[in-house]
């Protein structure tokens, strides 16, 4: 992190966070934020559901909701980006506050209820997209909709002709019943219909599915049945938890998603158990308390493929995204793995 982003955190931290989260992407647009560009070394090179990455640090969705970041988030050394989430129709989310600072325990709470402009200005801002980055976007489903399953194919549907991959979110805790879809049933059908939109593009793109982490074993197991019956691309591990074990400060039992360093030994362990069950068959995707180049590694020997993150910028910038990528460099030198597809899953059994 250098002295401008320091100093830019640290007036940041003294106004209401989601003000904050505003002005962040602001600045990203106008230029203020130092952008360290393209990332990569011969072992960061990879390819996930058949995606060709510059390296494996990806950018989680919920950073820039509405797409309005693009071509800075282009340069900032991610991998790939991941936007969103978008709905059919715009929606203003839950009552504010909805985002919650732990400092403490270097985490967030958010309860915002998937607030965004829609996927009819998303999808506009999509097709100006640069095109040298990976993007999906982070499907979602209007909360008064009567037709939820079909809201996810609708996006798809609008958006996808401009996108790289997709992501079906039934694991947001911040829509009423939302998670329910996580059911096997109920899954199978709402990913068929996407599956079925998908391969209706002209050019059809990867679809990954986002789990929750407050998942049992049978849970896990179902939805990996699920996943390799329905024909989706990848599994990304996981959303944030309502678990809320061990948080310190004023914040700490607000109602909503948990993100951040508390989160990362759960996702982790779902991610294990879930590269166990799908057994090489998808890629998984890591994401859930990464703040560090030893955090991501972590989860890359757990089973993961590539890794997300978002909260941890809160903390330590957007530069953090490209500092975790060279500090994996490292590690996977120090390892003797000469591509970082060869250290997936090597650990595994340390998470079981």
């Amino acid at each position: 992190m250098n002295l401008i982003e320091k100093l830019g955190l640290t007036a940041l931290h003294r106004i209401d966070p989601e003000t904050a989260h505003g002005l962040a992407i602001k600045a990203l647009r106008l230029g203020a934020t130092p952008l360290p560009g393209l990332v990569t070394s011969p072992r960061l090179r990879t390819r996930v559901a058949g995606l060709s990455m510059t390296n494996p640090v990806g950018l989680a969705a919920g950073f820039d909701k509405n797409a309005s970041a693009l071509l800075p988030l282009s340069r900032a050394g991610f991998g790939f980006v991941e936007v969103g989430a978008a709905t059919p129709r715009p929606q203003p989310g839950n009552p504010k506050p909805r985002l919650f600072r732990l400092s403490e325990d270097r985490a967030a709470i958010n309860r915002f209820g998937f607030n965004n402009d829609g996927m009819e200005k998303i999808g506009a801002r999509l097709a100006k997209r640069p095109r040298d980055m990976v993007l999906g976007l982070n499907l979602g489903a209007n909360k008064d909709s009567d037709d939820r399953a079909g809201d996810f194919a609708r996006v798809l549907t609008h958006c996808g002709a401009h996108l790289d991959f997709a992501t079906v979110n039934v694991s947001s805790p911040n829509t009423e019943k939302l998670r329910d879809l996580q059911g096997a049933a109920a899954l199978t059908g709402l990913l068929s219909g996407v599956i079925e939109a998908r391969n209706a593009l002209e050019h059809p793109i990867p679809v990954f599915l986002k789990i929750a982490p407050d998942l049992t074993d049978a849970e896990i197991g179902d939805i990996a049945e699920v996943a390799l019956s329905t024909g989706i691309d990848a599994v990304i591990a996981t959303n944030t938890t309502l678990d809320r074990t061990g948080l310190h400060g004023p914040h700490a039992n607000e109602a909503g998603g948990l993100s951040g360093a508390p989160l990362f030994e759960k996702s982790t362990r779902v991610l294990a158990k879930m590269s166990q069950r799908l057994d090489g068959r998808l890629p998984l995707i890591g994401v859930g308390g990464i703040s560090s180049a030893e955090d991501a590694y972590a989860k890359i020997r757990a089973g993961a493929s590539a890794v997300q993150l978002y909260t941890a910028m809160i903390y330590h910038g957007l530069s953090l995204g490209s500092e975790i990528a060279r500090g994996l460099d490292r590690l996977l030198d120090r390892d003797g793995f000469s591509n970082v597809a060869d250290a997936v899953g090597t650990k595994r059994e340390d998470w079981l």
